[in-house]
């Protein structure tokens, strides 16, 4: 190693036959091992980790002695890498930490960034870690953007001539190159529990997709015990789809990896290097949670049921993605070893931090701040009104600001921002924290750019608009922006009926007919984002003509405006008044509300129109079942009390006899679309959570 001379100190499940001994691996690879510690107290439970820490801050004292090492290169975030830390930094010794300043989500975060705050030097993978660290007040000299170590030796040993024997000798004969899963699942710490049960789920899914799969044991954090006993009840060790392996040498691994058609559990390398090879992942529960991940990794955070990770296989097995390099482009270790040659040794030994500037009486300790109400200001953007609310995280508006909206452009945007100010500002002083902005409004949007794309012909010079930068820039909050239907399936998600339901339809009948689908959890938009334009399934080839252009739509029969056509006809036709009702002398005041009571008091013209209406209405949501087969409809709007029993019982004589029992019912929610644009914001709906 030229100037460098290297001493391994090596520990833990290195030296425990149960994870296979992989100190003779190092010495294979013809490394001279200076000192071999068991600091393993076995047990595989919390209390055990915390005396295995103790155990190796024990010996390690006499080894560090002995051994005098200028620098001390501390690799990752386990519990025995702290513990080497800790004993180096007390010894007056340099620590230089490798892959510091990520987040992934669970307690390996919190020994990281202890490790961190340890260590002299920093060597870490991506430019958002070392963001990180400098947040963390660590010298910004002292950092190098280095990239993953492991990625040099996987990308230069990936290409391998001999891979599809690698793959034989530890699956079998029979198996083909992206027919196989890779799966590795390790225990939370913090959620031993719920890891296990997650674990079970995913051998239970395993099982039923029938693939052949190299299962990898746990690793030995607290937990990891009763995982094993989970598999050997689950008889993966003697199924026929399945090898269960305690440890796989790196560079075949690497080749395994590569060549899966998918690898999931909870391991940092599915988030990490397979994202290397383009390899779809499922990563399961809250072990990655943080991690930046490629486009390759599919999140089941949520991962609470069997058909929802094995729904996840089918979405990603067999899939190949473009490679990721976010964690190193192959060349980390030379920029290592030219970092640590850089080292002065002379200098002090004493690491300084770089704090940020603090500002005398700092509101983070006034009782005020700690007390508010985290909140979110949501905007409606209707035909007729501009709407613009503080909603807390309970979906309580705590106050709400209304105004006509404006027929151009240009002083639409100025009264949003007018607006938006104003409730920012009392914020303040009703002690809420805003935490975005989410905005709903009629039309087709792309939420992902924030861009209205085409408006109804109710919002005037509405289209090709870009809403989010203005108010962003204005604001200085980040920004959500999602259709009306879309964001009323969202209120329901959170607030109303469909909290807790993983698959339902949300259907407003309104002025006219929208709403939007929740599947898997998951708001569905489509690949052009109109996915959800419910009002304009066609229920008759030569019915009515439509808004859009077309002809029978669900919204030319059963909206507010299509009602409203048909009541100033039958006005005109002087077949509106019966008995009991007010005598209308305009055509222009007729609207559906006369219609339906008119119909309500026996007005058989006035019967028949509002029947077809619940029929069509019907046929369409019935369609709607039989394509995404919800679990529920929701129906919004302030037609939706009138509809509920048309609707249902139409489904009950139309559908099929397995979509006969689907609920239907109406909203309780009196602000569908502030809450669902609050919600937005709320709950973060534009990161990917599956």
């Amino acid at each position: 190693m030229g100037e460098f001379e290297l001493k391994v100190v090596v520990l833990r499940a290195h030296l425990i036959d149960d994870y296979g001994n992989t100190f003779r691996m190092i010495e294979q690879d013809d490394f001279d091992i200076g000192s071999k510690l068991h600091t393993i107290v076995r047990g595989e439970d919390e209390a055990a980790m915390v005396e295995s820490v103790g155990l190796a801050l024990v010996k390690l004292p006499d080894v560090l002695h002995r051994l005098r090492p200028d620098v001390l290169v501390v690799h990752g975030d386990r519990f025995d890498a702290l513990a080497l830390a800790t004993a180096a930094a007390l010894m007056n010794i340099r620590i230089l930490h490798l892959e510091g300043g990520e987040v992934s989500g669970t307690i390996d975060d919190s020994i990281r960034h202890a490790i961190s705050k340890l260590a002299h030097y920093h060597a870490c993978c991506t430019r958002t870690a070392e963001q990180h660290l400098i947040a963390m007040c660590e010298d910004h000299t002292r950092i190098l953007l280095a990239g993953c170590p492991s990625y040099d030796k996987l990308l230069a040993a990936h290409h391998r001539d001999d891979y599809m024997d690698i793959i034989r000798n530890w699956l079998g004969d029979n198996v083909k190159e992206h027919d196989y899963i890779v799966a590795l699942q390790h225990p939370v710490t913090t959620d031993i529990k719920n890891s296990i049960k997650i674990y079970e789920l995913m051998l239970d899914a395993l099982i039923s997709f029938n693939k052949k799969t190299l299962v990898l044991f746990p690793n030995i954090d607290a937990g990891s015990k009763e995982m094993v006993r989970v598999m050997r009840k689950k008889g993966v060790e003697q199924h026929p789809n399945f090898r269960a392996v305690k440890h796989v040498p790196f560079e075949q691994f690497i080749q395994l990896v590569c060549h899966a058609g998918a690898m999931i559990g909870n391991s940092s390398c599915g988030v990490r290097e397979a994202g290397a090879f383009g390899t779809p992942v499922i990563n399961l529960g809250s072990r990655q949670t943080g991690r930046e991940t490629g486009e390759n990794v599919l999140h089941v955070r949520d991962a609470d049921t069997q058909n929802k990770i094995y729904h996840a296989l089918e979405l990603q097995f067999g899939k190949r993605y473009p490679c990721s390099k976010i964690y190193g482009d192959g060349n980390a270790v030379p920029r290592i070893l030219k970092f640590l040659q850089t080292i002065d040794l002379d200098e002090p030994l004493q690491k300084t931090f770089c704090f940020p500037p603090v500002k005398e009486w700092d509101i983070s300790q006034d009782i005020d701040h700690i007390l508010e109400t985290q909140s979110a200001l949501a905007v409606d953007l209707g035909g007729t009104n501009l709407r613009v609310a503080i909603v807390s995280m309970r979906g309580k508006i705590v106050k709400k600001y209304t105004q006509a909206n404006p027929k151009t452009y240009e002083t639409r945007m100025e009264l949003i921002l007018k607006m938006c100010t104003e409730a920012v500002i009392d914020a303040v002083h009703l002690n809420c924290r805003i935490l975005g902005v989410g905005v709903s409004t009629g039309g087709r949007v792309n939420p992902q750019e924030g861009v209205i794309l085409h408006s109804t012909k109710l919002i005037q010079e509405w289209s090709s608009i870009d809403i989010r930068t203005p108010i962003s820039d204005a604001l200085h909050l980040p920004v959500w922006v999602d259709n009306d239907g879309n964001c009323a399936a969202l209120a329901e998600k959170k607030f109303g009926h469909g909290k807790g339901v993983e698959n339902f339809v949300t259907v407003i009948t309104g002025t006219g007919i929208g709403g939007g689908i929740i599947q898997h959890n998951e708001l569905i938009h489509g690949s052009t984002f109109c996915a959800a334009e419910l009002g304009h399934i066609m229920v008759s080839l030569d019915g009515p003509e439509c808004m859009c252009g077309s002809r029978g739509c669900i919204e030319a029969y059963a909206s507010g405006m299509a009602l409203q056509k048909e009541a100033k006809r039958l006005h005109d036709e002087e077949l509106l008044e019966v008995e009991g009702m007010l005598d209308l002398k305009k055509a222009e005041s007729v609207s559906a509300i006369h219609l339906i009571n008119a119909a309500r008091l026996g007005n058989h013209k006035a019967e028949a129109v509002l029947r077809t209406a619940g029929m069509a209405l019907g046929v369409g949501i019935i369609n709607i079942l039989h394509m995404v087969n919800p679990s529920l409809v929701i129906l919004s709007g302030v037609l939706a009390a009138h509809y509920q029993a048309p609707v249902q019982q139409v489904i009950g004589q139309r559908a099929l006899t397995s979509a006969q029992s689907i609920q239907v019912l109406t909203s309780d929610l009196e602000e569908p679309a502030l809450l669902g644009a609050a919600s937005m914001v709320l709950d973060y709906t534009t990161r990917r959570i599956y």
